[in-house]
């Protein structure tokens, strides 16, 4: 029965020995599953959040066949199945492995990378290369099997956006170079774009000997000395220093078309829509959304980008091929049969109840899952955001059940987490927390004062 499960119990598929930190390791994974209130959890690495739709599709028959049928998205742009019954076994990774989804079980809580969702699609670089190589690079090493699920390498595009998410091991795109962040250093290392993959897997197997003595998770908690010196050592194999402090606040695609201006001649005023980006409320989607967005994958670029803010990227094109010279159909009617085909799309998603413009009063809400799914929250705080929910707040907000704050953002926010006083409300901008409000018992109070922090 599922009350006799272990916190974070293997599954039978689960392969070989373990690292002797792994009895402290939580993290669950798909041949280690979570027990939580509303049966076992699962949690789906998604390297870099792309799916293809036939491996979309695999995850919606994973769930409908051994779960609630909803899929979760994380803060880390992976996949969480929930409701699973406690003698699925091996099943979920049975048919996940058959997708191509668990390509090692030695390293499938080590496939943590996060990667620019918009890389490639608005003007700046592609960080494909680098994803294929480095989720390569982690499946093959033997040392990297020892990494906690908690440990994150990103894949920046130059936008800043997953640099801000605090990684342990960060690429950031820069020109034909790129930079090599570890942990939050102000401090970075440029080496060639070519190299970045296989320095990133050498500065995570660096971290795993600097954390013998402390039993580290991540970067950040080594202790300063231990830190500095993992640093130094990463940088004696890498190129040169540079000053590059790292962005306070992750930035997340707006909802709507993705645009990138067309420069080539003849210059025209209609910006070339290459994908199209979704809000998902609350990081919850049904069976139907599911269905939807894969469907739509499927009729236009085949690839879903699951964002580490609980949103989805559906790259293009949404029209017919751009014309040749001999063709006689100009850019610009091209173009404008892509904004037409993006717009369709979205209206689509938009009747499913997905957020697809910043007027939508969902944006930038997001909430843990609460009770009655987690035994630990003292509320259903999912619930209690939807009441709350109303015009659009300048700052995102985060409803938490309880201290863990589990999946909160990163960056500035406004936090609200219930504790046995009540709902207590703060302004976070980074490791800084402004003075507190604490709401009592009064759902209108409640919204009133979450709104009144987010304007």
């Amino acid at each position: 029965m599922l009350a006799a499960m272990p916190d974070s119990a293997p599954s039978p598929l689960s392969a070989g020995g373990t690292s002797p930190r792994d009895g402290g390791d939580a993290c669950p994974g798909t041949l280690r599953l979570h027990r939580a209130d509303d049966g076992a959890l699962a949690r789906v690495r998604i390297p870099g959040g792309v799916l293809s739709a036939d491996r979309a599709d695999a995850l919606l028959a994973v769930a409908g066949r051994f779960g609630d049928g909803e899929l979760h998205l994380t803060s880390r742009g992976n996949v969480q199945l929930r409701g699973l019954d406690a003698e699925c076994g091996g099943g979920p990774a049975e048919l996940l492995g058959a997708a191509g989804l668990l390509p090692s079980a030695a390293h499938e809580r080590a496939r943590n990378i996060a990667a620019s969702p918009l890389a490639g699609l608005d003007g700046s670089p592609s960080v494909g290369g680098w994803l294929s190589e480095l989720d390569s690079l982690v499946c093959g090493s033997a040392a990297a099997a020892a990494l906690s699920g908690r440990f994150l390498f990103a894949l920046d595009s130059g936008r800043g956006d997953v640099d801000a998410l605090g990684a342990d091991v960060t690429l950031i795109a820069e020109g034909g170079d790129c930079l090599l962040r570890v942990g939050a250093a102000d401090e970075v290392f440029r080496l060639p774009s070519a190299d970045g993959p296989r320095a990133a897997l050498l500065a995570a197997e660096l971290f795993l000997r600097a954390a013998r003595d402390s039993g580290a998770w991540r970067v950040k908690d080594l202790p300063g000395d231990v830190r500095t010196a993992l640093v130094r050592a990463v940088g004696a194999t890498a190129g040169p220093v540079v000053h590059r402090p790292r962005p306070r606040t992750a930035k997340s695609p707006a909802p709507g078309p993705v645009t990138v201006p067309d420069n080539s001649p003849p210059a025209t005023t209609t910006p070339t829509v290459t994908a199209i980006s979704v809000g998902v409320p609350l990081g919850r989607l049904a069976p139907a959304q599911w269905r939807l967005l894969t469907e739509t994958a499927r009729r236009y670029g085949n690839e879903l980008r699951l964002t580490p803010w609980r949103g989805i990227v559906v790259p293009g094109p949404f029209g017919p091929p751009a014309p040749s010279a001999r063709s006689g159909q100009s850019a610009q009617s091209a173009q404008s049969a892509q904004s037409e085909g993006a717009a369709e799309a979205l209206d689509a998603l938009a009747a499913a109840g997905l957020i697809t413009g910043p007027d939508s009063p969902w944006t930038g809400v997001g909430a843990c899952i609460g009770h009655p799914g987690c035994a630990k929250s003292l509320s259903d705080v999912r619930a209690e955001a939807g009441a709350a929910v109303g015009p659009v707040g300048r700052l995102p907000v985060y409803w938490s059940g309880c201290e863990r704050r589990c999946g909160h953002p990163h960056g500035e926010w406004i936090d609200v987490v219930v504790t046995p006083e009540g709902h207590r409300i703060s302004h976070v901008r980074g490791e800084h927390r402004d003075p507190r409000t604490v709401v009592r018992n009064d759902p209108a109070a409640l919204a009133s004062a979450v709104s009144e922090a987010r304007a």
